[in-house]
């Protein structure tokens, strides 16, 4: 339904908006994954560049 709806709109305004929705959405998840990588890989390279 909300295809046929987004589908048959003029100017796409609404699908554009949901399509920027939808990528926000699945942006969040891999940003959260990627920091907590980051976190993990300077806490280990800090750690190892004390021990020197």
């Amino acid at each position: 339904m909300c295809r046929a709806v987004l589908e048959s709109e003029e100017g796409q305004s609404t699908a554009k908006g949901i399509n920027d929705g939808i990528m926000y959405l699945m942006a969040v998840p891999y940003l959260l994954v990627a920091g907590i990588a980051f976190m993990i890989y300077w806490k280990y390279f800090r750690e190892k560049k004390e021990n020197k």
